[in-house]
């Protein structure tokens, strides 16, 4: 169990998602599927984009950054979770723990700033289309996925830091599914006041900040919208941005619970559920709602089925 209480811990034990053997087989069942829609999903919007010139534009981008973000995002928990649904020794090393810290908020916080640039460009589309292709040129793309990459990196290095300077002695079991912030706090040997206002300025810097520029865009977004003439327009525009929320507020909702409150001592179940939803079913929800519903997208899909079927005719 846990460590002698003056030795350092070498590695954590997890408690994972559920005791139970029988729910454990049905999680282990429902995340195998889920994770593999993930990587189909997201693998698929980055080579579709690659191989279609008609999508290489602003958006779509932003949507291939995304979906790289999305596949590392997922793959650095959701394999060690299929793995710990199936053994019954769940430990992780010191060194691997902190890794999974280090690229989950690396991937994560770029993400959250990823949606932020990305609700910014269809505002421009949708409320300035004429100044568009001057306002979202190459290099500003450029620059804006860099800046999202780079927001992400310091956030991760901060975070990440503050994390592990504390001493981590005696207690190694986390009531959790893999290794986060919030979890590892409980088991520190010290005081960690620093560490917590350290994850909730950045907290506010990549989750309050990106939030409110994107509700800022929709709403401008919605306004523009409802003046619109044409009703099919008008609905098919409400039901984008309608799917686009719906995402946001799973991602963002779930990301600000569990960073952005007071840090109580213990972990409840209901806070591990809620991890889900931004570990394992928004990288899942993101290519359907943003790329597999869009008629280009489904335009280049066809056209490289067409593509193989021609070839494997001849």
């Amino acid at each position: 169990m846990g460590e002698e209480n003056h030795t350092f811990v070498a590695e954590f034990i997890f408690l994972g998602l559920s005791q139970d053997s029988q729910i454990q087989i049905l999680l282990f069942i429902l995340f195998l599927i889920i994770y593999l829609l993930t990587v189909l999903g997201n693998l698929l919007i980055i080579v579709l984009i690659f191989m279609d010139s008609r999508l290489h534009t602003p958006m779509y981008f932003f949507l291939r950054n995304l979906s790289f973000a999305d596949l590392c995002f997922s793959t650095s928990i959701v394999p060690q979770v299929l793995v710990h649904l199936l053994v019954k020794n769940k430990t992780i090393s010191f060194m691997g723990c902190m890794t999974q810290v280090i690229v989950f908020l690396l991937v994560g916080c770029t993400e959250c700033a990823l949606l932020a640039v990305m609700s910014y460009d269809r505002y421009v589309a949708v409320c300035k289309p004429l100044h568009y292709s001057t306002i979202m040129t190459q290099q500003v793309c450029l620059q804006l996925a860099t800046g999202s990459w780079a927001s992400g990196a310091v956030v991760s290095l901060v975070d990440t830091t503050f994390t592990f300077q504390l001493p981590y002695q005696g207690q190694n079991i986390i009531n959790h599914y893999f290794c986060e912030p919030p979890a590892l706090l409980k088991l520190a040997s010290a005081d960690t006041y620093r560490t917590e206002m350290a994850i909730f300025a950045m907290g506010v810097v990549i989750l309050l900040a990106p939030v409110s520029l994107i509700l800022a865009s929709y709403w401008n977004i919605i306004s523009t919208v409802i003046q619109m003439q044409a009703g099919e327009g008008r609905l098919k525009a409400f039901s984008t941005c309608g799917s686009h929320l719906i995402v946001v507020v799973l991602f963002y909702g779930s990301g600000i619970f569990t960073y952005m409150r007071p840090n109580s001592k213990t972990i409840k179940e209901r806070d591990k559920m809620i991890s889900v939803f931004y570990t394992v079913v928004t990288p899942m929800l993101n290519p359907i709602i943003y790329s597999l519903r869009n008629k280009d997208v489904k335009g280049a899909l066809r056209k490289l089925a067409g593509r193989k079927s021609f070839s494997q005719r001849r």
